[in-house]
C-alpha cells in the first residue's frame, strides 16, 4: 500500500481533522498523485500524463473534499 494511502487511511483516527490546512493538502494532492500514477502506469503517451496533470488540482480538490465531510 502506498505512502499517500497510508495518509488518508489516517482520517479514520482522526488525524486529518487536526491538520494545518497546508498538510491537508499535501495529502490531498499525494493521494491524488497515486490516482494518476496509476492511471498512467503502462501508458506510452505522455499526453495522458500531461492531460492527468492538467487535473491534479481538481482531484486533490475532490478528496478534500470528501476527507472533510469524512471527518466532521
Amino acid at each position: 500500500m502506498s505512502e499517500a494511502i497510508k495518509q488518508i487511511g489516517n482520517v479514520a483516527s482522526n488525524t486529518y481533522g487536526f491538520q494545518k490546512d497546508g498538510v491537508k493538502r499535501a495529502m490531498a494532492v499525494a493521494a491524488a498523485l497515486e490516482l494518476v500514477a496509476l492511471n498512467v502506469q503502462g501508458a506510452n503517451s505522455s499526453n495522458l500524463l500531461d492531460a492527468e496533470l492538467e487535473r491534479l488540482s481538481s482531484y486533490a480538490d475532490k478528496i478534500q473534499e470528501a476527507l472533510k465531510v469524512n471527518a466532521e
